[in-house]
């Protein structure tokens, strides 16, 4: 059993997320890849102490970045 300091590893800090921190009380959070939908909302009641409504999860790869000849 990962504990809620295992699958939540950072707050994910951007534009966009701190446009919806502030219009619609949504926070987004970097989590391990193999963490599921549940454990992330018992992990983000567990320490932060609040109620989560709903989780949403994307994964995606990043972009392909060029150095030189080599992607």
């Amino acid at each position: 059993m990962k504990g809620p300091e295992q699958i939540i590893r950072a707050p994910l800090i951007s534009e966009k997320g701190s446009l919806l921190v502030e219009t619609s009380n949504q926070v987004l959070f970097k989590v391990r890849p193999d963490a599921n939908k549940i454990e992330v909302k018992k992990a983000v009641e567990g320490l932060f102490k609040v109620k989560v409504v709903k989780v949403r999860m994307a994964r995606y790869l990043g972009k392909l970045r060029r150095v030189g000849r080599n992607m």
